[in-house]
Protein backbone atom coordinates (compact mmCIF):
# COMPACT_ATOMS: atom_id res chain seq x y z
CA UNK A 1 0.00 0.00 0.00
CA UNK A 2 1.63 3.49 -0.89
CA UNK A 3 2.08 6.03 1.87
CA UNK A 4 -0.55 8.30 3.07
CA UNK A 5 0.66 11.64 1.55
CA UNK A 6 -2.28 13.82 3.05
CA UNK A 7 -1.24 16.53 5.12
CA UNK A 8 -2.20 16.64 8.53
CA UNK A 9 -2.90 19.66 10.86
CA UNK A 10 -0.28 20.49 13.22
CA UNK A 11 -2.17 23.10 15.77
CA UNK A 12 -4.73 21.56 18.60
CA UNK A 13 -8.22 22.70 17.77
CA UNK A 14 -9.72 25.64 19.95
CA UNK A 15 -11.35 24.35 22.84
CA UNK A 16 -14.36 25.85 24.52
CA UNK A 17 -14.83 28.09 21.32
CA UNK A 18 -11.82 30.14 22.71
CA UNK A 19 -9.39 31.59 19.97
CA UNK A 20 -8.85 35.37 17.93
CA UNK A 21 -12.42 36.39 19.86
CA UNK A 22 -11.68 34.75 23.06
CA UNK A 23 -8.63 36.61 23.62
CA UNK A 24 -10.58 40.41 22.89
CA UNK A 25 -12.40 39.31 25.55
CA UNK A 26 -10.20 38.87 28.10
CA UNK A 27 -8.21 41.82 27.25
CA UNK A 28 -11.39 44.07 27.39
CA UNK A 29 -11.48 44.01 31.61
CA UNK A 30 -7.82 44.66 31.22
CA UNK A 31 -8.81 48.14 29.22
CA UNK A 32 -11.52 49.16 31.54
CA UNK A 33 -9.48 48.97 34.41
CA UNK A 34 -6.64 50.89 32.59
CA UNK A 35 -8.79 53.43 31.54
CA UNK A 36 -10.31 53.62 34.77
CA UNK A 37 -7.36 54.01 36.79
CA UNK A 38 -6.48 57.89 36.01
CA UNK A 39 -10.07 58.72 37.17
CA UNK A 40 -9.48 57.02 40.41
CA UNK A 41 -6.42 58.96 40.94
CA UNK A 42 -8.10 62.47 40.26
CA UNK A 43 -10.26 61.79 42.72
CA UNK A 44 -13.54 61.25 40.36
CA UNK A 45 -15.16 58.05 41.19
CA UNK A 46 -16.23 55.41 38.83
CA UNK A 47 -19.84 55.22 38.59
CA UNK A 48 -22.70 55.37 36.32
CA UNK A 49 -24.56 58.70 35.54
CA UNK A 50 -25.76 60.26 38.41
CA UNK A 51 -29.05 61.40 39.48
CA UNK A 52 -28.60 65.45 40.84
CA UNK A 53 -32.04 67.60 41.13
CA UNK A 54 -34.41 68.78 38.20
CA UNK A 55 -33.59 69.06 34.47
CA UNK A 56 -32.61 72.51 33.20
CA UNK A 57 -36.05 74.32 32.05
CA UNK A 58 -36.42 77.69 30.21
CA UNK A 59 -33.88 76.97 27.57
CA UNK A 60 -34.61 79.38 24.86
CA UNK A 61 -35.08 79.22 21.08
CA UNK A 62 -31.98 80.63 18.95
CA UNK A 63 -33.09 84.42 18.47
CA UNK A 64 -35.43 85.05 20.70
CA UNK A 65 -35.06 86.90 23.77
CA UNK A 66 -36.36 86.48 27.24
CA UNK A 67 -39.65 88.46 28.42
CA UNK A 68 -39.56 90.80 31.05
CA UNK A 69 -40.43 90.04 33.86
CA UNK A 70 -43.49 91.37 35.38
CA UNK A 71 -43.35 94.24 38.48
CA UNK A 72 -45.54 92.97 41.38
CA UNK A 73 -49.23 94.50 41.55
CA UNK A 74 -49.69 97.49 43.20
CA UNK A 75 -52.91 98.83 44.31
CA UNK A 76 -54.08 102.15 41.67
CA UNK A 77 -55.45 105.05 43.74
CA UNK A 78 -58.81 105.82 43.49
CA UNK A 79 -59.12 108.68 42.47
CA UNK A 80 -61.53 111.76 44.29
CA UNK A 81 -63.66 114.43 42.46
CA UNK A 82 -65.44 117.48 44.37
CA UNK A 83 -69.05 117.63 44.51
CA UNK A 84 -70.53 120.71 46.44
CA UNK A 85 -73.68 120.31 48.44
CA UNK A 86 -74.65 123.12 51.08
CA UNK A 87 -73.58 123.66 54.46
CA UNK A 88 -75.73 126.37 56.81
CA UNK A 89 -76.57 128.22 53.74
CA UNK A 90 -73.30 127.77 51.95
CA UNK A 91 -71.49 125.86 49.76
CA UNK A 92 -69.07 123.25 50.50
CA UNK A 93 -66.76 121.06 48.31
CA UNK A 94 -67.14 117.55 49.47
CA UNK A 95 -64.48 115.27 48.17
CA UNK A 96 -65.96 111.95 46.76
CA UNK A 97 -64.53 108.68 45.54
CA UNK A 98 -64.80 108.03 41.70
CA UNK A 99 -64.08 104.70 40.71
CA UNK A 100 -66.29 105.06 37.74
CA UNK A 101 -64.29 107.93 36.63
CA UNK A 102 -64.01 111.82 36.48
CA UNK A 103 -65.54 112.54 33.60
CA UNK A 104 -68.12 115.29 33.84
CA UNK A 105 -71.14 113.24 33.29
CA UNK A 106 -70.27 110.81 36.13
CA UNK A 107 -69.36 113.96 38.23
CA UNK A 108 -72.66 115.53 37.88
CA UNK A 109 -74.50 112.40 38.24
CA UNK A 110 -72.71 111.81 41.83
CA UNK A 111 -74.31 115.47 42.49
CA UNK A 112 -77.85 114.81 41.95
CA UNK A 113 -77.64 111.60 44.04
CA UNK A 114 -77.17 113.73 46.95
CA UNK A 115 -75.40 113.39 50.46
CA UNK A 116 -74.79 109.90 51.91
CA UNK A 117 -75.75 108.76 55.78
CA UNK A 118 -72.57 109.89 56.92
CA UNK A 119 -72.46 113.61 54.91
CA UNK A 120 -75.92 114.08 56.13
CA UNK A 121 -75.35 113.94 59.94
CA UNK A 122 -72.40 116.21 59.14
CA UNK A 123 -75.15 118.60 58.31
CA UNK A 124 -74.86 118.40 54.58
CA UNK A 125 -78.06 119.05 52.56
CA UNK A 126 -78.55 119.60 48.62
CA UNK A 127 -81.08 121.86 46.29
CA UNK A 128 -81.07 119.73 43.99
CA UNK A 129 -83.56 117.42 42.49
CA UNK A 130 -82.14 113.70 42.19
CA UNK A 131 -81.68 112.03 38.77
CA UNK A 132 -80.68 109.05 37.60
CA UNK A 133 -79.50 110.26 34.26
CA UNK A 134 -76.62 113.29 33.73
CA UNK A 135 -77.57 115.55 31.53
CA UNK A 136 -75.75 116.11 28.20
CA UNK A 137 -73.16 118.20 29.00
CA UNK A 138 -71.16 120.65 26.05
CA UNK A 139 -67.61 121.62 26.52
CA UNK A 140 -65.65 124.66 24.33
CA UNK A 141 -62.17 124.95 26.18
CA UNK A 142 -63.20 127.14 29.40
CA UNK A 143 -66.72 127.33 28.47
CA UNK A 144 -69.24 124.70 29.35
CA UNK A 145 -72.93 124.46 28.77
CA UNK A 146 -75.08 122.24 31.22
CA UNK A 147 -78.63 121.81 29.42
CA UNK A 148 -80.97 120.75 32.14
CA UNK A 149 -84.37 118.32 31.33
CA UNK A 150 -87.75 119.61 31.96
CA UNK A 151 -87.79 116.85 34.68
CA UNK A 152 -85.52 119.35 36.79
CA UNK A 153 -87.93 121.91 37.51
CA UNK A 154 -86.54 125.74 38.14
CA UNK A 155 -84.10 125.74 40.07
CA UNK A 156 -83.09 128.00 42.97
CA UNK A 157 -79.98 129.76 42.84
CA UNK A 158 -78.18 127.50 45.67
CA UNK A 159 -79.14 124.63 43.54
CA UNK A 160 -77.63 126.61 40.37
CA UNK A 161 -74.37 127.22 42.54
CA UNK A 162 -73.86 123.74 43.73
CA UNK A 163 -74.44 122.29 39.75
CA UNK A 164 -72.29 125.17 38.13
CA UNK A 165 -69.21 125.09 40.85
CA UNK A 166 -69.04 120.82 40.80
CA UNK A 167 -69.12 121.17 36.93
CA UNK A 168 -66.76 123.89 36.58
CA UNK A 169 -63.97 122.63 39.25
CA UNK A 170 -63.98 119.57 37.28
CA UNK A 171 -63.55 120.95 33.88
CA UNK A 172 -60.47 122.71 35.66
CA UNK A 173 -59.25 118.73 36.42
CA UNK A 174 -59.70 117.67 33.30
CA UNK A 175 -57.42 120.59 31.53
CA UNK A 176 -55.25 122.79 34.34
CA UNK A 177 -54.41 124.76 31.71
CA UNK A 178 -56.99 126.51 31.46
CA UNK A 179 -56.97 128.68 34.41
CA UNK A 180 -60.78 129.58 35.30
CA UNK A 181 -64.20 128.13 34.05
CA UNK A 182 -67.00 129.49 32.57
CA UNK A 183 -70.36 127.23 33.20
CA UNK A 184 -73.79 128.25 31.79
CA UNK A 185 -76.79 126.31 33.28
CA UNK A 186 -79.53 126.17 31.13
CA UNK A 187 -82.79 125.31 32.92
CA UNK A 188 -86.65 124.35 31.37
CA UNK A 189 -88.20 127.41 29.61
CA UNK A 190 -85.08 129.01 28.22
CA UNK A 191 -83.55 130.46 31.45
CA UNK A 192 -79.90 131.03 31.72
CA UNK A 193 -77.27 131.52 34.75
CA UNK A 194 -73.66 131.58 34.61
CA UNK A 195 -71.10 130.87 36.75
CA UNK A 196 -67.25 130.99 37.07
CA UNK A 197 -64.72 128.78 38.98
CA UNK A 198 -63.36 131.84 40.33
CA UNK A 199 -66.44 132.46 42.44
CA UNK A 200 -66.47 128.77 43.67
CA UNK A 201 -65.74 127.81 47.29
CA UNK A 202 -62.56 125.82 47.77
CA UNK A 203 -63.57 124.59 51.51
CA UNK A 204 -65.61 121.53 52.99
CA UNK A 205 -68.15 121.98 55.63
CA UNK A 206 -66.30 122.78 58.68
CA UNK A 207 -65.03 125.66 56.50
CA UNK A 208 -68.46 126.82 55.41
CA UNK A 209 -70.10 126.72 59.26
CA UNK A 210 -66.93 129.01 60.07
CA UNK A 211 -65.15 126.28 61.86
CA UNK A 212 -62.39 125.86 59.73
CA UNK A 213 -59.81 128.00 57.97
CA UNK A 214 -61.33 130.54 56.11
CA UNK A 215 -58.69 130.58 53.84
CA UNK A 216 -59.78 129.76 49.85
CA UNK A 217 -63.23 130.37 50.23
CA UNK A 218 -65.93 133.07 50.46
CA UNK A 219 -69.09 131.68 51.40
CA UNK A 220 -71.27 133.46 49.13
CA UNK A 221 -71.33 130.43 46.30
CA UNK A 222 -71.26 132.51 43.14
CA UNK A 223 -74.66 133.92 43.85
Amino acid sequence: MPPDTRLKPTSRPVRGGRGAHGGTRRGLPLLLAAALLPLAACGIPATGVVEAGEPATGVLEPGRTPAPSKPGSEAVPVPTVLVYFVANGALAAVPRPAPGGTDLGTTVLMLFEGPDGPERREGLTTGLPPASVAPTIRTDGAAVVVPLPRSAGSLSDTAVDQLACTVAVARLRQDPALGSAQVTVEQPGGRLAGRSSDDCPTGGPREADGTGSDEGTDGTGGG
